[in-house]
């Protein structure tokens, strides 16, 4: 019998695509409060649930969005999200979905489904800890593609890949990535500092592109050994893209640190174990009727229920 996956949830990132997908006026509680992602990332957890079967789920929480330690490596980490005259670490994030957030978190705790971060750290961080730490199969549930670093064959570790909705997610393994980019997942972190990503701030080498980037990682195996090539004259690199990778040594000898999950990250003990019936139903049903959500509740009950 092949045993049953950990899922791991990137909670933002689907509660996120929840808030922008769901229109507020389409979803609200009893005094009007929009409740739109919440409503939305209930029902992605429910079917992730009911679609994967997982026996193990555990949600990932961004404690630092921005941490400290990756800014000071490139201080252009994310800075173009940075709400005007916020400070160095304020994201963002409309109104309406902050509220909505410490609402997930009770619902999530209602139900019995662990949601956990690590000061200083993002989810993606926690992921990549529980993925490396945590007994196979695993499932990673995101529209994250740094996450394609993680796709492990051997253990094996799936990138459930929700750049197009939960409905539509691709199931990822290396050759997905492969076939996608031109590089092995293992090599993936390597690929994105070199051909940088916009939307992490990640400037990249300048003139490098997705098709030299993979095919200098392809070719060498990780940015190390590229760099070391590059000192050889002998190495057969044409002069123009020595000269960009040369001028870019300052930037790639902190950017794969930058774009590398941390798989190290010291977490609050958790029972990833997936709830058989809701952990506290009174309080469940409390926030059911309070908040307008009696649907949403109900078919993830439902899910946890049947799938076993």
């Amino acid at each position: 019998m092949t045993k049953r996956p950990l899922l791991l949830v990137d909670s933002a990132s689907l509660y996120f695509r929840a808030y922008f997908g769901i229109p507020e006026s389409a979803a609200q509680a009893p005094d009007g409060s929009p409740v739109n992602a919440v409503r939305g990332f209930l029902d992605m957890v429910a079917q992730l649930i009911r679609t994967r079967r997982p026996d193990r789920i555990v949600c990932a929480l961004d404690y630092d969005w921005r941490p400290a330690w990756r800014v000071k490596l490139i201080p252009s980490y994310k800075a173009h999200r940075l709400a005007p005259g916020g400070g160095p670490s304020t994201e963002v994030v409309p109104d309406n979905l902050e509220a909505q957030v410490p609402l997930i978190l009770e619902v999530l705790a209602a139900v019995g489904i662990p949601a956990i971060g690590a000061k200083g750290y993002e989810a993606d961080d926690v992921i990549g800890t529980l993925a490396t730490t945590q007994p196979g199969p695993v499932e990673v549930a995101s529209g994250d593609r740094d996450l394609f670093q993680l796709i492990d064959d051997q253990k094996p570790v799936r990138l459930l890949y929700c750049g197009r909705g939960v409905g539509k997610l691709e199931d990822c393994d290396n050759a997905a990535v492969e076939a996608k980019y031109g590089v092995p997942a293992a090599g993936y972190a390597d690929f994105a500092a070199l051909r940088g990503d916009p939307s992490d701030g990640l400037p990249g080498v300048a003139g490098v592109g997705d098709k030299t980037a993979a095919r200098l990682i392809s070719r060498y195996g990780t940015l190390d050994a590229m760099l070391a090539a590059l000192d050889d004259p002998k190495s057969g690199f044409a002069p123009g893209l020595r000269g960009k990778l040369d001028g870019a040594r300052d930037y790639l000898a902190v950017a794969p640190t930058v774009v590398k999950v941390a798989r190290d990250v010291e977490l609050p003990a958790v029972d990833p174990a997936l709830p058989a019936a809701p952990a506290d139903g009174d309080k469940l049903l409390a926030l059911a009727e309070k908040w307008n959500l009696a649907g949403p509740c109900r078919r993830l009950v439902d899910a946890i229920s049947n799938a076993g």
